[in-house]
């Protein structure tokens, strides 16, 4: 039984050696024919690409700068029309001096200044004279008078503290007056060079027949 185990081992390796070596065979004989491939997939290198001399050297040119001028030409000038301005002579006005006026309109008289301080600097002058409303009920009803204002001249000029001392016929013009007179501005008082306060009062006086 063992021999016939043996016997029968030899014979299949000996089979299946055989058969290895035509299929060995087969393969060699029928890859004989694609040596042509073979030879064209070889007929490819990879390596370093040959470049010619002129590409590798060829770079870009830059035209050089063109000098600048010795004697650049100058700007050109802009011509400014010029304008003719005609001056008119203006023909000269001859004003005469004004005073100031001393009477008012619609029937009103302004009088004259009664200075209480008689050791004052200079005469009282007003530098701006306002001049009072005439009442309508007075001038309606005919009624004429005048009012004596007291009041204080600053140092600048301006009339301060105005009050009635006198009037005729009592009440009818007091409004107006001082309302009218502490408008007014006046040259200050001087001593020893300093502009001080000064008393002064006024008659302003009412009178229709005056604006006629």
């Amino acid at each position: 039984m063992d021999r016939f185990r043996t016997l029968f081992a030899g014979i299949m390796a000996v089979g299946v050696t055989f058969g290895l070596f035509v299929f060995m065979h087969k393969l060699i004989s029928s890859g004989a024919g694609d040596n042509s491939d073979l030879e064209a997939i070889a007929g490819i290198h990879f390596g370093p690409v040959d470049i010619p001399d002129d590409v590798i050297t060829r770079s870009r040119r830059i035209p050089p700068k063109p000098p600048p001028p010795k004697n650049p030409p100058p700007p050109p000038k802009m011509q400014i029309a010029k304008v003719n301005q005609q001056v008119t002579n203006m023909p000269k006005l001859d004003l005469p001096q004004m005073d100031i006026p001393l009477t008012g309109g619609d029937g009103m008289f302004i009088g004259s200044f009664e200075t209480i301080d008689k050791t004052a600097e200079g005469d009282i002058i007003p530098i701006v004279v306002i001049r009072p409303m005439y009442p309508r009920d007075a001038a309606m009803k005919g009624i004429e008078g005048w009012v004596k204002v007291e009041f204080t001249i600053t140092p600048v000029g301006t009339v301060k503290d105005p009050s009635v001392i006198d009037a005729d016929p009592p009440r009818i013009f007091n409004r107006e007056a001082l309302r009218a007179i502490l408008k007014w501005k006046f040259k200050p008082r001087v001593i020893d060079g300093v502009a001080v306060e000064r008393p002064a009062s006024q008659i302003i006086e009412f009178n229709l027949d005056q604006g006629e």
